[in-house]
């Protein structure tokens, strides 16, 4: 047994094992484990073990607490409204350019669509996670009740009156929701303010420094809050709820029009009985330079630190096979989320793919409309899943007539300013 002992624990024989905690369930977690187990079969010496931790707040929560036992992964999933919080942990991540590097494994951020490297980039334009899934909010809508309506199945409304058009429209047929929207925040506030090349904070959304302060309580911003509350009154607009609640209510007719994550396309299709329309998100056409282009969300892999340095060569070499154009346009068309790469996005064109799947093209036409600009290449700001969730409460507010439209939104700044203030005196970096 001696023997047998020492010969399986010798270099030759022994895989190393590589923990990757994530929080993808269902059918994107089943695509998740596909890629691993490509990867694990495309060669001998890593594996890698996927384990799901919940959603993105309890995956991170996780992985903080295990560092600071020191029973981390070596790589964590964290979605992109914490890679403020991610980057302050300085001592506990191991940037992604640097890994690369010291393991000689080719990474250049110019091989990634510029709205992805914008987001997860320092201010030198070196890449501090990997990205990995990004998804961006695009608009759907329901062909078989446009129809029934009087609408043009093929034309989806551009513009924010537009949208209020065709909504009216809907409940004069009898739709008992015009149109709806998950996640309020991000595609209401943050994206809003990007594809309209509006500042949702000084110094550059948070790029420019720890001490930036909100200020989307602007005139457009209070403008659009209070036509959305507007038409809640008579349903042209029905709120949903946070998070992905609003989605099953486009999927089972209730609603005619969807704001959504362009990652629930294929989920959106599986599970709706009618032809699903596409377009791009809304904008109001008075505001010069609209639309500009919209901004991820989705998640990242971020490397830990104080894990066997043979575990870093074989992060290494998961990333580099993740890079590859084949593996990028595979989960990009299997799942709904974009294509990272320039040469993922080529390959599935010239695949046939946009032109056998309608709508699959619009998220990537949407976030390279125009070249990212200091207020919609992304957002960088500390503890923003709890500002996010100040936004929220006051939008509800809003949306149900408590609060006047600016009224919510001086609040919601104020209290995400505090938020902000709380997390510059916290950071390592002050």
């Amino acid at each position: 047994m001696a023997a047998a002992g020492m010969g399986f624990s010798t270099p030759a024989s022994a895989v190393t094992e590589i923990q990757w905690w994530h929080a993808m369930s269902g059918q994107l977690g089943r695509q998740l484990e596909k890629l691993v187990a490509d990867f694990n079969a495309s060669q001998s010496d890593y594996r890698i073990v996927p384990s799901y931790k919940g959603n993105y707040t309890e995956t991170v929560t996780a992985a903080v607490f295990a560092f600071r036992s020191k029973s981390q992964p070596a790589i964590v999933q964290v979605n992109e409204i914490a890679t403020a919080t991610m980057t302050a942990a300085r001592g506990a991540i191991y940037p992604v350019y640097e890994l690369m590097r010291d393991q000689h494994e080719a990474f250049s951020p110019s091989a990634y669509l510029p709205a992805v490297t914008g987001y997860y980039a320092d201010a030198n334009g070196n890449m501090l996670s990997f990205p990995f899934n990004a998804s961006t909010p695009i608009l759907y809508y329901n062909k078989n009740k446009f129809r029934d309506a009087g609408l043009d199945p093929n034309m989806p409304p551009k513009t924010w009156p537009e949208v209020g058009q065709d909504a009216k429209r809907l409940r004069d047929y009898g739709v008992s929701c015009g149109f709806t929207t998950s996640w309020p925040s991000w595609i209401n506030v943050e994206n809003f303010s990007a594809f309209h090349n509006l500042p949702l904070a000084t110094r550059a959304n948070g790029f420019g420094g720890l001490d930036a302060v909100l200020t989307f309580n602007n005139p457009l911003m209070v403008r659009h809050i209070g036509q959305l509350a507007e038409w809640q009154k008579n349903r042209m607009f029905d709120y949903s709820g946070r998070a992905q609640s609003a989605e099953p209510r486009f999927q089972n007719g209730e609603c005619g029009i969807f704001l959504g994550s362009s990652a629930t396309r294929a989920d959106i299709v599986a599970n709706s009985k009618f032809e699903v329309g596409y377009g791009m998100l809304p904008y109001w056409p008075d505001v010069e330079g609209a639309p500009q282009n919209s901004i991820i969300g989705g998640a990242t892999l971020w490397v830990l630190r104080d894990r066997p340095r043979e575990e870093y060569k074989g992060v290494a070499k998961f990333f580099a096979f993740l890079s590859r154009p084949e593996v990028q346009a595979a989960w990009h068309q299997n799942t709904g989320y974009l294509p990272i790469t320039r040469a993922a996005f080529d390959l599935t064109r010239s695949q046939g793919f946009y032109d056998r799947t309608p709508g699959a093209a619009i998220s990537i036409e949407q976030i390279t409309l125009r070249p990212p600009t200091e207020n919609s290449k992304g957002i960088r700001l500390g503890s923003f899943v709890l500002i996010r969730d100040a936004i929220e409460d006051e939008l509800e507010l809003a949306f149900a007539g408590k609060k006047s439209a600016q009224a919510a939104l001086d609040s919601a700044v104020e209290r995400g300013n505090r938020l902000l203030r709380q997390f510059e005196r916290a950071s390592p970096d002050r």
